[in-house]
């Protein structure tokens, strides 16, 4: 140890340096007695030293500086946020128990001490409901953070938010009609909208939310706001078709994130229409589902019919199907018929849920397609044996004491619906058992054993049979080691 040295003369101890509990907390030394001639004669002596602490580390704030926002309207005792600090002296003691103080308020309008903070938890709270954003926009507020001994201050900037007095004005009541074709991208801007709102800008009594009231039961538009100018881009959120519908007649209300205050209501002002009329265009394919599910045993032979994978041209095209991402090639597909097939021996242990996309593509001139998800759910079999979940080299202490055992765990590769239930039993010869014993714990654990403490110092190999509880059930044989030795061994 750096810091603590030995007189060789004297044996007093020496500190060489300075302690820091919070870097070092304890000391563990070895000390030996030599002769003259450096044999040692008594030890070694182990010492432990225990820092104690002291009060020498300052409280520190999470962060240099906290934001907090209040409605000029708020109740008193309203929360505005909560303030943390942390110390690295002993944790639970006087030392590390801090307090928090308002100290400063910046500035002192209508009146001082506008805030509170909870002394022990650091909560920030407004004391009166004096707070008006005309009178007072923003509040720096100085909070001090103490341990008794040191202290720490920290700035806490509160912003007075306007009440929601005003609505949101369309620019226009009617947008007309928007001509798409149905094979418009997703998240293709096909309309901007405007409407402004009088509250304090860049708030939520002024931010527009554009909700589509009517018109769209298939939830085929998006309205997104640009925070900065809240003018409304009308978007495709879902893919359109033509057949299902060529026209929609939506409405739209602009609405803000917080509530209107009492007295205040939406009006006409806030709505507007607009129509989006769909041109038809030649489709690709259409899969039946998005994705297709399937279950099937591990040990299916080759060959086995999986699932049949339907799709349909709107146009009446013959379709042709493909795999694609049939990375370990355990599914081959049917060009024309759809059926699926198991091509290749399944192992779920490798892949209990396999994933492919299936292509449907049009024979003809513009050769569209269309992908869906296929996946198999690899239902597990039981063709794994039990084994040990750690290594089967086990130490024994010689010479042997009575009552003495080395636990063992079991595992399986299968899966486990049930809690495992695993038997354990020793093989080998008579010898082995009247050495040896094997007593179940659990149903994944047991205890290894010697039967009596005359044992010899050598390493033994013992058979250890474990059994599963699958159908049908798996045996699993091997060699435990079980090494006697002198030494304390960690393993």
């Amino acid at each position: 140890d750096d810091v603590i040295e030995i007189a060789s003369t004297d044996g007093y101890l020496y500190l060489n340096g300075s302690l820091d509990r919070e870097n070092k907390a304890i000391h563990r030394l070895q000390v030996e007695a030599l002769n003259v001639m450096g044999e040692k004669v008594k030890g070694p002596y182990s010492i432990t030293i225990n820092v104690q602490d002291i009060n020498d580390n300052p409280p520190k704030f999470e962060k240099s500086k906290y934001y907090g926002a209040v409605w000029q309207n708020s109740h008193p005792g309203s929360n505005i946020g909560t303030l943390h600090a942390t110390d690295m002296d002993k944790k639970n003691t006087l030392n590390s128990r801090l307090q928090f103080r308002i100290v400063d308020q910046n500035p002192k309008i209508p009146l001082d001490s506008l805030f509170i903070i909870q002394q022990e938890a650091g909560t920030f709270q407004l004391s009166s409901s004096s707070l008006n954003k005309q009178v007072a926009s923003t509040y720096s507020v100085t909070v001090e953070v103490t341990d008794k001994v040191f202290t720490t201050l920290c700035d806490v900037k509160i912003n007075v938010i306007d009440i929601n007095d005003q609505i949101p004005i369309f620019e226009k009541s009617d947008y007309g009609n928007c001509t798409i074709l149905e094979d418009t991208p997703e998240g293709e801007v096909i309309l901007e909208i405007q409407a402004t709102d009088a509250d304090e800008p860049f708030t939520g009594s002024s931010q527009i939310i554009y909700q589509i009231e009517e018109g769209d039961q298939n939830k085929n538009f998006i309205i997104e706001t640009d925070p900065q100018t809240n003018r409304g881009f009308v978007k495709i959120s879902k893919a359109l078709d033509f057949e299902m519908s060529s026209t929609y007649n939506l409405t739209v209300k602009a609405i803000n994130p917080e509530p209107l205050v009492k007295g205040v209501q939406y009006n006409s002002s806030s709505t507007a229409y607009f129509r989006v009329v769909v041109v038809d265009a030649n489709e690709g394919p259409v899969f039946s589902k998005n994705t297709y599910i399937a279950d099937i045993f591990e040990d299916v032979p080759v060959g086995t019919l999986v699932m049949t994978v339907t799709a349909n041209d709107p146009e009446g095209d013959q379709i042709r199907y493909t795999l694609k991402n049939n990375k370990r090639n355990w599914l081959e597909i049917d060009t024309v018929s759809g059926k699926i097939y198991t091509a290749a021996p399944l192992d779920r242990e490798v892949e209990h849920d396999y994933r492919v996309q299936v292509t449907a593509t049009e024979e003809n001139k513009k050769s569209q397609s269309s992908t869906a998800i296929f996946m198999i759910h690899i239902k597990d079999v039981n063709d794994n044996p039990p084994r040990l979940a750690k290594g089967n080299h086990l130490f024994f202490c010689h010479p042997l004491r009575g009552g003495v055992k080395a636990e063992i765990q079991a595992t399986d590769d299968d899966e486990q619906l049930y809690p495992p239930e695993f038997t354990f039993s020793l093989g080998g010869s008579e010898n082995i058992k009247s050495d040896w014993e094997i007593s179940r714990t659990d149903g994944t654990h047991a205890y290894l054993s010697p039967k009596h403490t005359n044992l010899e110092e050598k390493q033994y190999s013992i058979p250890l049979i474990i059994n599963d509880n699958g159908k049908p059930p798996l045996e699993g044989a091997l060699n435990l080691q079980g090494t006697l030795h002198t030494q304390h061994l960690w393993y």
